[in-house]
């Protein structure tokens, strides 16, 4: 078994008793986690919380730890995470006591929740792999944060045999947009269902606020799958896309990318109408590398 060392939260000790600092840096993370979240419960007064949240950049200190957890393996990740949880729970209890604050009931309060929920599916993760997290997600009683990123975590792993679970999201109009953009992202995992995200992108082009927020994922997963059943709608939006100063949102710019891999040529298009091919050569190989360096980035959204 190991051992978190309360006198430093860098360090671990093996069963053989050494310390050592660990190769693994999800459990460095969880440990410096804890070590924030115990500092957060000996603060005497709501003034003194805020400032150790401050100090201890407490979230991207637990976003980043959380992060980690959801692809670790069990061992000392178990351990570690486990501690955390429970200290969330603590920490959670006392500040919803603290009615008279609503800076802290406002927002520390909702944030430590997230947490809570985000350390509790990655430990169903980390305990049970992804039958755990495959009971979460279909438990409906379950808290929708929870839900989230249990599912979260399946498509991060991506499993085998597990596209069925995500296809469900992609064909159902109105499911929660969260879970969608999880699906839309997984989808570039599994070959041979590029008309799935096609429809999907078709459904929802008409919603400016949809397609804001699904239509850059749909198109990325599309252009890393790189099937035949894509080009159509890359050549369309090749003219009717949205353009963005955001290579990553640019409907044109992964439009031309994506029809440049998959036919060969460089075509016409309404961004760079009038533009010397060399440089429409050069933006498009710039935007090319930025794509493949992101290709395998699955990005989690906020769920309220």
């Amino acid at each position: 078994m190991w051992t978190i060392l309360g006198c430093d939260p860098r360090l671990v000790v093996k069963p053989s008793g050494r310390a050592y600092l660990p190769e693994v840096s999800a459990v460095t993370d969880l440990c410096r986690f804890a070590a924030a979240l115990e500092r957060l419960l000996v603060a005497s007064a709501p003034e003194r919380i805020e400032r150790v949240w401050e100090e201890c950049a407490l979230d991207r200190l637990a976003w980043e730890a959380l992060a980690r957890a959801r692809l670790a393996d069990a061992g000392a990740v178990e351990r570690a995470l486990a501690q955390v949880d429970r200290l969330l729970l603590a920490a959670l209890a006392r500040c919803r006591t603290m009615l008279d604050h609503p800076h802290i009931t406002t927002f520390r309060v909702p944030e430590l929740e997230r947490w809570q929920h985000a350390a509790a599916a990655a430990l169903a993760g980390v305990r049970w792999g992804v039958p755990g997290l495959r009971t979460v997600i279909a438990d409906t009683g379950a808290p929708r944060a929870r839900r989230y990123f249990a599912f979260l975590a399946l498509a991060e792993r991506h499993p085998e045999g597990a596209w069925p679970v995500f296809e469900r999201y992609l064909v159902t109009p109105g499911a929660h947009h969260a879970f969608v953009a999880a699906a839309v992202e997984a989808a570039r995992y599994y070959p041979g269902h590029a008309e799935v995200l096609v429809r999907l992108f078709h459904r929802i082009r008409g919603d400016q606020m949809l397609r804001r927020f699904l239509g850059s994922k749909i198109l990325e997963s599309l252009y890393v799958l790189g099937e035949a059943p894509s080009l159509a709608l890359f050549e369309e939006l090749l003219v009717t896309g949205h353009t963005d100063p955001d290579v990553d949102r640019c409907e044109v710019t992964r439009a031309l990318v994506a029809v440049r891999k998959l036919t060969g040529r460089v075509a016409p298009s309404a961004k760079f109408a009038d533009s010397d091919e060399a440089a429409v050569r050069q933006a498009l190989d710039d935007a090319e590398r930025r794509f493949e360096e992101e290709r395998d980035r699955i990005v989690p959204v906020a769920v309220i």
